[in-house]
């Protein structure tokens, strides 16, 4: 190579590193970096490390533009930045600083991890592999930076173009609004809805496909999608097949419960089953009728996953504890799985649930009291929430259903955010005790429903299922700023003791958890476990014939059971 390519090359060089130096922001680098070191600390989920790659490579830009938001508001006020060797002292020590808080929390990462996976009790991980975490973390890192670079591009130019109407600082206010109100409409509306409207299409026409190579209908005349049926199995959608076909028969009960036992009904209608959601509940009301449900001793409204997918582990332990006497119907409301569902339609299942709702209770309260069954609600995660938009208190007060269990409760929900805000003095967030304990009642691993005063329950018996750990409850928008209420104080069995809040960075590790609530090991995170669902049960439907042995059966033959469906 000549030397006068070789000065070529090294001048194209320096222009390069001169026009990243100039698009740069130091104190943005400086936030980054201590955003991306913080985001190595524990929070509810364990993360492998490509999770913890993307997690702190966003963490990293959303600090960068933190800091250069700042450095732009400093020029923008005309303040005078530090020159000279202040200006060269101040980089140093900054970037000393920096330089040791990421290297301590990568060396520190590991032990972290293994804080949250050890109060979950899971294996342990021997090393945080930092270098991995690193590497992975510079994609997501670069594209966003590169993405708030144009948007700030497109910032300056709309307000150069303005300053020859108005004064600059006018000129810039204005550009920051409109840009602002464009990217955010572009982004929600058009990219994010219209890719949410796509999924959702794709999955509504996948499942119109896979209902063309189903299994065959059930002999059963009582399920639902029986030739007997009022309900073309065809059209129930995979989850609501499997949530009629995998239960336990009158058989297995009595096998496992070593006494006689009836067969459990379950009723199961999809989207395609009816036109309207109306309709729909209707044909629902109508199958409860055909196979007896009413006949029942416990009738159970379930709001499912948007899919229809019903959580096993606490419709089968029902069933078991009821010995089979109890009937269950379900009403499917979407076909994207329950976080998209919570984005794109969060109103309509609650639509699906008060009409489903209404339709049963309409005729439930018309039948005679001493020959009636008990009557339950029931969802997990975005069904908790939609059932509990079926219905107001208020209105069914004159004859009221007798409870519901909702498990893993979205923080959006609201019968839950009301009871938790109006908790007692004392009791912490993720284990509340709301007035005497007659109507609300909160359960965790291992304690059930039962109230530590003894107090009895009054006409109706609201029990909340949910685990410390499970991000899906506990997210909150506002810890971007302030720290939660169930970090304060005790913490939950199975929430990290190492765990911290941080501006900013806790509520990304917690965006992230819930993207990761199903990952973690039976009876924490997102995975409700069927032991703790018994004793739920038992004090919210005080089913007979059990004893402690019992139920201490029951349990361990159903953690096995799960456990090994897990491996699977």
């Amino acid at each position: 190579m000549s030397q006068a390519s070789a000065q070529e090359q090294t001048s194209i060089l320096r222009r390069f590193l001169g026009v990243i130096r100039s698009h740069l922001s130091l104190p943005g680098l400086a936030v980054g970096a201590v955003c991306f070191a913080l985001s190595l600390t524990p929070s509810l989920i364990p993360r492998t490390f490509l999770i913890q790659g993307v997690l702190a490579g966003c963490v990293f830009a959303v600090g960068y533009a933190v800091g250069a938001t700042f450095e732009w508001l400093w020029y923008f006020l005309q303040l005078k930045p530090p020159k000279g060797r202040l200006r060269f002292w101040l980089t140093a020590i900054t970037s000393a600083i920096c330089t040791v808080i990421v290297v301590f929390c990568m060396s520190r990462a590991a032990e972290w991890q293994n804080s949250v996976r050890l109060a979950m009790g899971a294996e342990p991980v021997q090393t945080g592999h930092p270098i991995q975490v690193l590497l992975v973390a510079i994609l997501p890192a670069v594209v966003l930076i590169t993405l708030g670079t144009l948007l700030a591009v497109g910032i300056n130019f709309v307000a150069h173009k303005l300053r020859r109407l108005v004064p600059p600082r006018v000129a810039m206010l204005v550009s920051l609004v409109v840009v602002g109100f464009l990217a955010a409409t572009l982004f929600n509306g058009f990219l994010l809805r219209g890719a949410l409207r796509t999924a959702d299409a794709f999955f509504e026409q996948l499942d119109d496909v896979s209902s063309r190579f189903v299994e065959p209908p059930p002999t059963n005349p009582t399920q639902s999608g029986s030739p007997q049926s009022l309900i073309s199995w065809s059209t129930i959608g995979r989850d609501g097949r499997n949530y009629v076909q995998t239960g336990p028969d009158k058989a297995a009960i009595e096998q496992r419960i070593g006494r006689p036992a009836m067969e459990p009904l379950r009723v199961s209608v999809g989207m395609r089953s009816a036109p309207t959601v109306e309709a729909r509940a209707a044909l629902a009301l109508a199958e409860l009728k055909r196979v007896g449900a009413f006949d029942r001793d416990v009738l159970l409204v379930i709001s499912p996953v948007g899919t229809g997918w019903v959580d096993p582990a606490g419709m089968d332990s029902l069933e078991y504890l009821m010995a089979g006497d109890v009937a269950s119907v379900s009403l499917q409301y979407s076909y994207l799985l329950s976080p998209l569902s919570l984005l794109v339609e969060p109103d309509y299942g609650g639509e699906a649930a008060k009409a489903l709702f209404d339709a049963v209770y309409t005729y439930w309260t018309a039948l005679p009291h001493d020959r009636r069954p008990r009557l339950y609600l029931n969802g997990l995660s975005l069904g908790a929430h939609a059932s509990q938009n079926s219905t107001q208190i208020l209105d069914v007060l004159r004859d009221p259903y007798q409870g519901a269990l909702w498990a893993g409760p979205p923080f959006t929900s609201p019968i839950w955010r009301w009871a938790t805000a109006n908790r007692n003095p004392g009791s912490p967030e993720w284990r509340p005790q709301v007035s005497d304990g007659g109507t609300f009642r909160f359960s965790n691993q291992g304690d059930g429903l039962a109230d530590p005063r003894g107090k009895p329950w009054g006409p109706i018996r609201i029990g909340f299922l949910q685990y410390a750990s499970d991000p899906i409850v506990f997210f909150d928008p506002r810890t971007l700023y302030r720290e939660p209420d169930w970090m304060k104080g005790e913490r939950g069995p199975d929430v990290s003791k190492e765990l911290t809040w941080y501006p900013i960075v806790t509520l990304f590790q917690l965006g992230m958890d819930m993207a990761l609530a199903l990952t973690s090991p039976l009876g924490h995170g997102h995975v409700y476990a069927p032991a703790d669902y018994i004793d739920a049960w038992m004090v919210l439907v005080e089913p007979t014939g059990w004893d402690a042995e019992s139920l201490s059966r029951l349990k361990s033959e159903m953690t096995r059971e799960f456990e090994e469906k897990e491996k699977q």
